[in-house]
């Protein structure tokens, strides 16, 4: 089992299991943060052979509330995978997107797409939603991005 995290409050957690069988998620949270205690039972039922985090940072002028909440949730992530014992990669989203969107526009639509095609079973619109959760598509292609790499050094 891969798993991607798309940290974030709108970001995503999906797993693909070595059968191909794929399913992803919102981020937990409760109130404004995330929950941490949800992404641990949730690691803890997956059991996964890797964590793909995408590599975070600040973005230019985004305010220091909202980039210090950010980075509580993206340290967060990492601090479950440490206490829980799983190994973990971060992965900037230019490389994970030059591999798993390779030939499209890199955005979020095509994120959306690339889930819609290789995973069909995997509702993008959970709950009232009516636009697709662009958190959940990147944490799809997070964990694709991993199954691809790891499977690469499995044969190397």
């Amino acid at each position: 089992m891969i798993v991607g995290i798309d940290p974030g409050q709108t970001g995503g957690i999906a797993g693909i299991a070595n059968t191909g069988e794929c399913l992803a998620i919102p981020m937990p949270v409760m109130g404004k943060d995330i929950d941490g205690h949800e992404i641990a039972a949730r690691l803890k039922v997956l059991r996964p052979d890797m964590v793909i985090l995408e590599k975070v940072h600040a973005m230019p002028k985004q305010g220091v509330s909202s980039t210090f909440k950010f980075g509580m949730g993206f340290g967060l992530v990492i601090g479950v995978c440490e206490a829980l014992s799983i190994p973990y990669r971060l992965v900037t989203p230019q490389a994970w997107k030059k591999v798993v969107l390779a030939g499209t526009a890199k955005d979020k639509d095509a994120a959306v797409a690339f889930v819609r095609r290789a995973y069909p079973s995997i509702d993008l619109t959970p709950g009232r939603k009516r636009v697709p959760h662009d958190g959940m598509a990147d944490a799809v292609c997070l964990a694709e991005y991993g199954r691809q790499q790891l499977k690469l050094e499995v044969t190397a």
